[in-house]
């Protein structure tokens, strides 16, 4: 196995232990940051080392962003979409209780994309739809906005914060706004189940990881189909 997703995932466990009771607040900051840092554009880090989302956009031309390779679900364009907007929604909605990064910036126009929402239980015709029209260069921005914002926000947290649970009405907010669609309800039930910790771990952590190493299989089948 590669030793830098070993190494990753040993330090995930490292912050999930940091994270229990009583939270070890300064240590998971240090750990959720040095985490978070290869999910993203160096950029917005500012750290050197392994990458994991420079692999997925090394090389990586518009054609094979926006193909759906033969036999599976999804393109690049939706996974980047699709953690990009889960991140927003949970980082800046639920557990800051601030608007998202997409209300801002003209952000919602620049990305040309069909819908709002975080791409949960979407149908096969929507996620070709967003392949299609989604923009290739704003959405890579628009992701590592969320993730400036996101390292800001963890910054901030207390002890405190880490063993809350979100409000009803931020939840609430999310559906009101069109970021949460309600064809997909358990994604409501989850959230609203996990205190600021939980957060932490799954959707700008592990969720993020998982579609950036399907992005990897995604452009390895790419790169034949559309050559």
């Amino acid at each position: 196995m590669d030793p830098n997703r070993t190494q990753w995932n040993k330090t995930l466990k490292d912050l999930r232990l940091a994270l229990k009771k009583p939270v070890q607040l300064e240590l998971s900051i240090a750990l959720f940051l040095e985490l978070h840092a290869p999910l993203h554009d160096r950029a917005v880090s500012g750290t050197d080392g392994w990458n994991l989302e420079e692999e997925v956009w090394a090389g990586l031309t518009e054609a094979q962003f926006r193909h759906i390779p033969a036999g599976m679900e999804h393109s690049t364009a939706w996974c980047t979409w699709h953690i990009a907007r889960i991140e927003d929604i949970t980082m800046n909605l639920l557990v800051a209780g601030t608007d998202q990064v997409y209300s801002h910036d003209n952000w919602k126009q620049r990305l040309h994309a069909p819908f709002d929402d975080t791409g949960n239980m979407i149908t096969p015709e929507n996620v070709l739809a967003l392949s299609k029209s989604v923009a290739f260069e704003d959405l890579r921005a628009y992701r590592s906005a969320v993730g400036l914002r996101t390292r800001e926000i963890v910054s901030a947290l207390t002890a405190e914060d880490m063993l809350r649970k979100t409000p009803p009405e931020r939840l609430q907010r999310g559906i009101d706004e069109g970021a949460i669609s309600l064809n997909a309800p358990g994604v409501v039930e989850y959230w609203g189940s996990l205190t600021v910790a939980g957060l932490l771990m799954m959707p700008p952590m592990r969720h993020a990881y998982i579609h950036l190493n399907e992005c990897l299989k995604i452009k390895k089948k790419v790169t034949k189909e559309c050559n």
